[in-house]
This record gives C-alpha cells, structure tokens and sequence, in this order.
C-alpha cells in the first residue's frame, strides 16, 4: 500500500467548486484521507452539472468536478438538521483539517465556524477560503477577482477589450497559498500540539500573484496595458511568431547572447549589431522594428526545424500547443491518472501536486473522483462506529443520503 507524507491525516471537506477542493485533491495526492461533505439539499457539489455538450448527462461526475476530487470519499449530508450537525462534529473530533469555503458569517450560522468546531477538536486546523477577506461578505468569484485584481485589465492584445483568462486563476492561487499555510500549520502543531485558523482570499491571492506588474507600478509609477502575449521589461519575449507552415512558436529571449544566437539561426548574425537592437534597452524601445524584424525571418522557416535548432543553441523558445499536443509531451505524462468509477466509467484526470520527494516517490494511485453520496455508508460505519438502524434512520429523515 502507498503511504505519502500525509498518510494518517485525515481532512473534513466543507468546500466546494474549485478553490477550496482544490486544496482537498492536493492533499489526497499527498496521502490524506479527505471526505467530501455535499449538501443533500442541492444533490451535492454545482459542478457536478457543470457540463460539456460532449460529456455524458446521466453521469453525475463531470469534467470539471473531477478536475480536483479524485481520491476523495463523497458524504451526502443536510447540515441543517442537528442529526447532520452531529455527524460533522463527530468528524471534527476523528480529523486534523478542516476545509471551508463559506462566504464571512455563514459558517457562524450553519455552526461549523473554528469556534464551534474547535471545541470537538483543540488541535484542528481550520482552513478557510474566502472571496474577498473575513470583513467583505462579498461571494468570491473567479470572473470577477480576476477583473478587480487587475488580471483582466491587463490581458488581451493592444486593440482588443480585456480578456479574462481561460482558467479559474484566481481560485487555483488561493488554493496555493491556503495549501502552504496547512502545511505550516501541520508543522506548528507537530511542534507545539496546537490547531489553528487560517484564513486566505481570492482578492489577496491575486494581487499577490502580480509580481513585476504590481512593482511596475508601485516603482515605476506605469500602469501595464494590454501587450497580448508581449513582456514589459523584455523583447523578443512571450510574443506569438508564425512560421512558414503556419504554426505558432514563442521565443523567450532574456539576454543579448541569446538575441546574438537567435538572428545567427536565422541567417541574420548582423542583426544583433543593429544599434536598435543589439541591447535589451534598445529592444523594449524599437519593439515594434525587432518584432517585425524577427517575425520576417521565422516565416522563411517550419516550426519543427527551427524548434530542434532553437534547443541546440540554447536559444529558449517553444510551441504554441492546444490541449491535445500538450498531453503529448513526454514530461506530462506522469501527471495523468487513468482509472473507472465505481459504475465503471472510464475516467482520465491530472494530478495536481506537480513536486516529487526523493529519488523513489512514486506519486499515490488516487481512487477515480466519488459518486455522489458514494462513500456516506462507509464513512458513518468506519469512521464514526454508527450502526445499520442509526444509518437508516439518518436515510430516512433524509439526513443523509448513501448511492447504492
């Protein structure tokens, strides 16, 4: 049996979407136990209706619900019962983490705030994600963080209005910083014996996510505009180039040796002499020149070839890969999981711890993301001692539900 580094900690889930389950999938990838509380009343986690035309719509796993919950026991619960109540509170007393998502003052009222539940557990740690902080009652929205942390302002091409990003950054930030603060806090308690709260924002975790087109600003006073897939500080770097068989590459050039070698593969040396170009300085100023300049000479020739010669040289670049080339790569393969459901469907997911530790860590086999309400039967029998007429009772009332 694998055991990771986290193998005996066991994680209550009161989160759902992304942010917070995102924290819960890393932590099961990492060898913890995470049960996966959904709400009876809703049937459970939004995205599991959050569907492609292409996917099948009798499932109730999703794409995007299996983006972050495999690995996961599913516990289909009414919070608002005081039977409900009891079960999470029993949970609390068994478990080290608490995961939570609620909006500031919902948790108070549900009663399963660090407070009230610190009281079944001194030593738990309770990991709480919010919106925008625990004084803004404000629903955390990626969309919207994004458009307000300055990321949407800032993306798009020069001419065209501002884009939001194709991936729910803002979430997947929060969920880095909230995964950092549980592992120190996992060390803190191994070191002291206490549990703690911790608290992250979607709005804090991207503006702190800004690096230099924060410090553009707060030092250089500019405020950065929409470059498309341009840098501020560095040219030829992050733009979009074509070659003469119509596919995209990226260059990455961070120093005037590499220029020196980019215009020798092109069968321009002289260009790097140029005084316009010969210095980053002068690049970022005649950005425009150095760009058509370069994009004249990629366009004489096939992206494979000059990819195979950009990695001879040293010279970064890189193809521009739809999701389909990207799961090619030889270097990604080991993120992807293959495995079936307990109804037998084949599901493919990604791994989303991307670290190894030490020389023979092999990453977990992870179980394929729950059913809903898949793992409630299990959960009250072995981890919580109830009997089959306490657990029926619980059905019936409509406390919880169990998938048969």
């Amino acid at each position: 049996m694998q055991q990771g580094p986290l193998f005996g900690i066991k994680v209550l889930e009161l989160a759902n979407v992304l942010a917070g389950p995102s924290v819960g999938v890393a932590l099961a990838e990492m060898g913890a136990t995470v049960i996966k509380v959904e709400n009876l009343q809703t049937n459970g986690d939004v995205t599991r209706t959050w569907k492609l035309p292409t996917e099948d719509q009798q499932i109730d796993i999703s794409g995007y619900f299996s983006c972050v919950n495999w690995g996961k026991k599913s516990l289909a619960l009414d919070l608002s019962a005081p039977e409900g109540l009891s079960v999470v509170y029993g949970l609390t007393k068994v478990c080290d983490i608490v995961l939570a998502s609620y909006k500031p003052g919902d948790a108070e009222k549900l009663k399963v705030d660090y407070n009230t539940l610190k009281q079944h557990n001194k030593k738990i740690i309770y990991a709480q994600i919010t919106g925008y902080g625990l004084n803004n009652k404000r629903a955390g929205y990626d969309a919207i963080i994004q458009a307000e942390s300055g990321f949407t302002y800032m993306n798009g091409e020069p001419d065209s209005q501002p884009v939001k990003m194709p991936v729910a950054l803002m979430d997947v930030l929060a969920g880095h910083q909230l995964k950092e603060a549980i592992l120190l806090a996992l060390l803190n308690r191994e070191r002291k014996g206490e549990g703690t709260f911790i608290e992250t924002s979607l709005i804090k975790s991207g503006v702190a996510s800004l690096a230099n087109q924060a410090t553009n600003w707060l030092v250089g006073k500019k405020i950065p505009e929409r470059m498309g897939s341009e840098h501020p500080n560095i040219v030829p770097y992050g733009k979009i180039f074509y070659t003469r068989d119509g596919k995209p590459l990226v260059l990455a050039v961070g120093n005037d040796k590499q220029f020196s070698l980019l215009c020798s593969i092109l069968g321009r040396p002289e260009l790097a002499k140029d005084e316009r170009f010969a210095t980053n300085f002068n690049r970022v100023k005649y950005r425009k020149a150095c760009n058509d300049a370069v994009q004249d000479l990629i366009g004489k020739f096939d992206r494979d070839w000059l990819l195979e010669e950009f990695e001879k040289n040293a010279v970064p670049a890189g193809g521009v890969f739809n999701m389909k080339e990207v799961f090619e790569l030889p270097e990604v393969q080991d993120l992807v999981m293959e495995s079936k459901t307990t109804s037998g469907m084949p599901i493919n997911g990604l791994r989303t711890v991307a670290f190894s530790m030490g020389e023979n860590n092999k990453p977990i086999k992870l179980q394929a993301p729950p059913h809903y309400g898949e793992h409630t039967m299990t959960v009250l029998k072995e981890m919580l001692g109830y009997s089959a007429e306490e657990i029926n009772s619980l059905i019936e009332k409509k406390v919880v539900y169990a998938r048969k």
